[in-house]
């Protein structure tokens, strides 16, 4: 409390005191002059109450005493609020000391989750590079090596780094918030199919029994981002295979009432219960496991939750491990889609278009320039943003394909001058192997048509430059039939079955069936009653057998088709 010393005014009691509530004394008679003064009453600097002071002392008690009370009330009130206010900030201030130390907690464990998944990392990078590092040097060397085989290795290799690098790309942008669903219409069965043929060889490679189960009436068509399910169902059975010593992989698919349920069963070693909540965090790997990068269950949990589903993990009785997904799979009613046809890529129509590849990486750069020019295109190949200008000038291209790093000019400067000098008669293709690239502020309004992550696959390509030019693509012809069809073929007489009994024309009849709705069971069992029911079939059982062991349903349907 503070005193001030008031001024003093002669004054009618009426004046001030009315409007605190007060009924003030009556007025002295004769018109008497009353002496008042008033003392502020202050609060941590705010004035809080008045104080009344005057020379008329037989009233003074009765004043005095109202207008203190209505002033420590006042106080008591205030004093309430400012410690409710004192009590809630400290509230708050623990809270957040909380919430720091839950952060701080947090980025300590994901350094140190990160610091366990580069040490890991580097054996998982270094193995597939020091394959295609081998080879290389045998093909330059000149040694007897079989290309094909070295082909095959050099493949799956580069694969697995692709998968390496995605898996970082997919955890980037699952954090960002930038991963979109994309639906569309697919033939379930035939995704499946595909699925299950990537994967059983790598199985058999194993020693393991890979088995393909459905439940209940497939949908022939389903509308769902396959590209998203499809990464996580492989990134579930190549973990089951993978764990798995000996013993068996199971796939099962249901469906009921537009529910989709996938099972993903092994024999492995199962995993602990308290490894099972940690294995679904980033570069987070179980106890004794073998080497690996540790995304792919944080990206499939986020994957899945993405899609709208669920995805759990179960222990099994006697050892082993069931991870289930349960997702919504719309099924699109009185619609189905024809089948891919398996046919090679050899050109386009109409007359030739130019392009204009800029790629400073030399190798690079060549491959994509024959890959190109396999395809009919005029290319003109550059390695800077300079020499690409100058080429564009001499030779207007319809399309330009520019890497974004470039020395000198970058792709996002040669295609803004692109676009000055051609405007829309250009469509411009940028490659990156940055994909956060996409998605810097200065690109909001970008000169460029479509956007492609490094390394490119080729159906993407492909894709990007039909969609571009607006061309069709020319295929090899449906007529010409592939080695293995001239094969199958040459190891068949003319008339197909008419020397095979009746028994076995019915095997043949319903494993056609079997092949229509996938049913691989029922396929391996039609194909061991055919091979009792006539000796005359053996040929042809062991043609079978042989697309069977490979999972190649198209060219069994394909040997099948003239009986």
């Amino acid at each position: 409390m503070a005193r001030l010393d008031p001024p003093r005014w002669a004054i009618t009691p009426h004046d001030e005191i009315e409007p605190l509530g007060v009924t003030p004394p009556p007025a002295p008679t004769g018109g008497q002059l009353v002496k008042l003064g008033l003392i502020g009453l202050l609060l941590a600097g705010l004035l809080v109450g008045l104080h009344m002071v005057t020379d008329d002392q037989d009233r003074l008690l009765e004043t005095l005493t109202v207008l203190d009370l209505l002033g420590l009330c006042f106080l008591l009130l205030l004093g309430v609020r400012r410690w409710r206010e004192a009590a809630a900030r400290s509230i708050r201030a623990e809270e957040a000391m909380v919430e720091l130390e839950t952060a701080r907690q947090s980025a300590i464990n994901a350094n140190l989750a990160k610091s366990r998944y580069l040490a890991s990392v580097s054996h998982e990078i270094r193995s597939p590079l020091n394959a295609i590092y081998g080879y290389a040097q045998l093909f330059e060397r000149g040694d007897g090596v079989n290309a094909q085989e070295a082909a095959r290795v050099i493949l799956r290799c580069s694969e697995h780094l692709t998968n390496l690098v995605e898996g970082l790309l997919d955890i980037s942008q699952l954090e960002f918030g930038m991963l979109r669903v994309r639906t569309e219409e697919v033939r379930l069965g035939a995704f499946i199919d595909q699925i299950v043929s990537m994967m059983r060889p790598a199985a058999h490679a194993k020693g393991l029994t890979f088995t393909l189960e459905k439940g209940g009436r497939l949908p022939e068509v389903a509308r769902f981002d396959q590209n998203r399910l499809r990464q996580v169902l492989i990134n579930l059975l190549s973990n089951a295979i993978k764990f798995t010593a000996q013993g068996s992989v199971t796939f099962k698919v249901t469906y009921a009432g537009q529910i989709a349920t996938f099972e993903v069963l092994d024999t492995g070693p199962g995993i602990p219960a308290e490894d099972q909540k940690r294995l679904f965090e980033p570069f987070e790997r179980g106890e004794g496991s073998e080497p690996g990068a540790g995304l792919g269950l944080a990206i499939s949990k986020t994957l899945v939750d993405i899609l709208g589903g669920q995805l759990d993990l179960h222990a099994r009785p006697g050892g082993g491990s069931c991870f289930r997904i349960v997702m919504m799979l719309s099924e699109v009613a009185g619609k189905t889609l024809p089948s891919a046809p398996m046919r090679k890529l050899i050109g386009h129509e109409g007359r030739q278009r130019r392009i204009l590849l800029v790629e400073d990486d030399a190798d690079q750069r060549h491959f994509l320039e024959q890959l190109l020019r396999g395809l009919g295109f005029h290319v003109e190949a550059r390695p800077d943003g300079e020499q690409a200008l100058i080429a564009a000038r001499d030779t207007p291209p319809h399309l330009a394909i520019l890497d974004i790093s470039l020395p000198g000019l970058s792709g996002w400067e040669i295609a803004a001058k692109l676009r000055a000098q051609f405007g829309d008669r250009i469509q411009i293709l940028m490659l990156s192997a940055n994909s956060q690239e996409l998605h810097r502020p200065e690109h909001d309004s970008p000169e460029h048509d479509r956007f492609l992550v490094k390394p490119v696959e080729f159906e993407s390509l492909v894709g990007a430059i039909g969609d571009l030019l607006q061309i069709n693509w020319r295929w090899q012809s449906d007529a010409t039939p592939t080695d293995e069809a001239a094969t199958d073929r040459a190891a068949l007489p003319n008339s197909a079955g008419a020397d095979l009994n009746e028994a076995a024309r019915t095997h043949i009849s319903r494993l056609k069936e079997c092949l229509r709705i996938g049913h691989i069971r029922g396929i391996e069992n039609e194909i061991k009653q055919l091979e009792g029911a006539d000796p005359g079939a053996e040929g042809l059982v062991r043609q079978l057998y042989d697309h069977l062991d490979r999972y190649d349903l198209t060219a069994m349907a394909r040997l099948l088709q003239d009986y």
